[in-house]
């Protein structure tokens, strides 16, 4: 598992993001994480990208699923970034004034990786419609579930949604991107999802600084 050294952080008020592709366990990581940040005695809100508000759910469906093959690159990232904007005027930014600590399953990475190595969007298009939806909010700290597409799409079952079906070489654009964007951001804490859900789990509060506390040091 390859991940940088400890640095103390404070928590409170904090955006703590989940990226990988599909199949890498991260809405599993965020809700132990957010039960070991509970147990802490810190306020902690999840959510998740596309989704996360009224609004966000309903578009969810729409891109998500098989009805809507036809829909454009373009489109779909504009849907994308509906979600994103609503998500983050109605739930993150509230959050994070409340001094809660967000934790989110995908953020403004997926739509760089997805849309735009994945689709071959213009990667500048994708950052200037994030920096707006987000009104320049970025992630404090991301974990990176690393898996190579082979592996993640021998995860996938027979049930899958619209963007479930893409092809090998679809994951491995995404991979790449998810790898080329994040590799010198000292921010992003590249872990291996290949790795026991209990051993990545660890490795994450190790990295939040909440093993200094007595929290999941006998398991998870």
């Amino acid at each position: 598992m390859c991940s940088s050294g400890v640095e103390k952080i404070e928590l409170r008020g904090k955006l703590i993001v989940f990226e990988g592709l599909d199949f890498t366990g991260k809405s599993t990581q965020v809700e132990i994480l957010a039960k070991r940040l509970r147990e802490a005695g810190l306020p902690v809100t999840t959510t998740r990208e596309p989704g996360g508000t009224k609004l966000g759910e309903t578009v969810r469906k729409v891109i998500l699923s098989k009805e809507h093959m036809e829909l454009l690159p373009l489109s779909e990232l504009s849907l994308f970034i509906t979600c994103r904007a609503q998500l983050s005027a109605e739930v993150i930014e509230p959050a994070l004034a409340a001094e809660h600590v967000v934790v989110s399953s995908r953020y403004r990475l997926s739509s760089l990786a997805y849309q735009g190595y994945g689709r071959g969007l213009d990667l500048r298009l994708i950052q200037q419609l994030n920096e707006i939806a987000t009104s320049g909010r970025q992630a404090d700290v991301t974990f990176l579930l690393d898996l190579c597409a082979e592996k993640a799409l021998e995860r996938r079952g027979e049930e899958r949604d619209r963007i479930e079906q893409e092809d090998l070489a679809f994951y491995r654009r995404v991979r790449t991107g998810y790898l080329d964007l994040t590799g010198e951001d000292p921010s992003v804490h590249i872990l291996d999802a290949t790795a026991p859900i209990d051993e990545i789990a660890r490795e994450v509060l190790r990295l939040v600084g909440l093993q200094s506390l007595g929290i999941g040091d006998d398991g998870v």
